[in-house]
């Protein structure tokens, strides 16, 4: 890993305290013409000897506006010491985890999954707009029936048309028969250009698509294409525990990534990453912002660099090899998990890299599902699924409370 270190508190606190200094302070600076300012100090407690050793919280205090995306043109003067921990994270993910080169991509910390496949969407229509003049009657999204609901949102926000594509029932893999009939449909009902979402660890099931089998039939039926992978979940893990995945910046036809923070990495709420190639992002330029010093590219606009500096405190807490070690643990208990219910005959969907479990309802009474905090597939009508997280608070012990009450269930019939 270039980029990627494992920092001592030490320096963990410093490198912060450098980035509060550079970013205005508005107890002692007194600007005029920015309508934010720290924290109000007579609702938050805001000194203490205990801020010495809480730089998050001294970042919330000092309350930097992360507004733009850092690695193009200008940005605020007013918040460069937390808009350069941000550039930091960026080239982190960009560089180290999903191989771009160097100075060839750009990105942000958006507020969440949703917003940063929303991002995608937004650029995407705005470019085939601009070079293709397309309508949008003549534009569609792509993606599976497991894909995350943010593009349902997209879809209708931006007033283009969403298409799923069905799913194998067992495997969640795409069908890939299916996709190629329903691409020569589209295209005689006058679509003509196609943006996709491929999954990279889907919400429910943790399934990840192969975008290569979006590009092999979009290219077939000679049609313009970008592809956005939804890692919301799974950009923290996959590209970790699977090194020979190719669902990266080196692969030609992956053109955008979604990241969370918010689950994997344990960060705040509100700490979504947006990652593009360069030279995609001016597309969502939002020319009436000129009172911003620097380029709007955003959707969200303002947005919390204290966030962002939550994201660079965990990413260099850990470095490459403490995270590394924290998936693998994860890996053990999802495989000790699986060997359990391999015991029990339940059958269950799971991708071998990833750390959810989904297990067909029939095998689960729903008594021990909401005992045990199960999430359905459906809250509404037929369910056929539960899913289980082996997140960082769920150890050997508390699956094991769980195989026991299954396998006592199933010794009743």
């Amino acid at each position: 890993m270039k980029y990627w270190k494992k920092y001592t508190r030490e320096k963990l606190i410093k490198r912060i305290d450098e980035a509060l200094e550079s970013t205005i302070d508005f107890q002692s600076s007194k600007y005029l013409g920015y309508p934010v300012s720290k924290l109000d100090e007579n609702v938050f407690n805001t000194s203490g000897a205990f801020l010495s050793e809480s730089p998050l919280l001294k970042s919330y205090i000092a309350n930097p506006n992360n507004i733009g995306c850092h690695t193009l043109g200008k940005s605020e003067e007013a918040f460069k010491g937390s808009q350069e921990l941000e550039k930091e994270v960026i080239q982190v993910l960009a560089v180290d985890i999903f191989k771009a080169k160097e100075n060839e991509y750009d990105g942000y910390i958006a507020t969440g999954g949703t917003e940063a496949n929303m991002q995608a969407l937004w650029i995407y229509r705005n470019l085939f707009k601009k070079k293709y003049h397309a309508t949008l009657e003549e534009m569609v999204i792509l993606s599976s029936e497991d894909t995350h609901y943010s593009v349902h949102k997209g879809s209708n926000i931006l007033n283009v048309e969403n298409v799923s594509i069905p799913v194998d029932f067992n495997s969640r893999e795409i069908h890939v028969e299916a996709l190629d009939a329903i691409v020569k449909k589209l295209i005689n009902e006058g679509k003509k250009y196609f943006m996709v979402i491929s999954n990279m660890a889907t919400t429910m099931f943790g399934s990840v698509d192969n975008p290569d089998i979006y590009a092999e039939i979009l290219t077939k039926h000679h049609v313009p294409f970008k592809i956005h992978v939804d890692g919301a979940f799974g950009g923290f893990i996959y590209p970790i525990s699977n090194r020979q995945s190719t669902i990266n910046f080196e692969n030609p036809h992956v053109s955008s990534i979604t990241i969370d923070a918010h689950k994997m990495l344990q960060a705040p709420y509100g700490t979504g990453v947006f990652l593009c190639r360069k030279g995609l992002i001016e597309n969502v330029l939002t020319k009436e912002a000129q009172y911003v010093d620097g380029m709007d590219l955003t959707m969200v606009g303002s947005r919390s660099g204290a966030n962002a500096i939550a994201v660079w405190m965990i990413l260099f807490s850990y470095g490459y090899y403490g995270w590394f070690e924290k998936i693998s643990t994860l890996l053990l208990r999802t495989e000790w998990f699986c060997a359990q219910l391999d015991d029990l005959n339940i059958a269950y969907y799971r991708d071998p890299f990833m750390n959810i479990v989904t297990i067909k309802s029939e095998f689960v009474p729903e008594n021990i599902a909401h005992k045990f905090g199960l999430v359905p597939e459906t809250h509404e009508g037929d369910n056929k699924w539960y899913k289980v997280i082996m997140m960082s608070h769920v150890e050997i012990d508390d699956l094991s409370k769980f195989v026991e009450e299954l396998r006592t269930q199933r010794l009743k019939f």
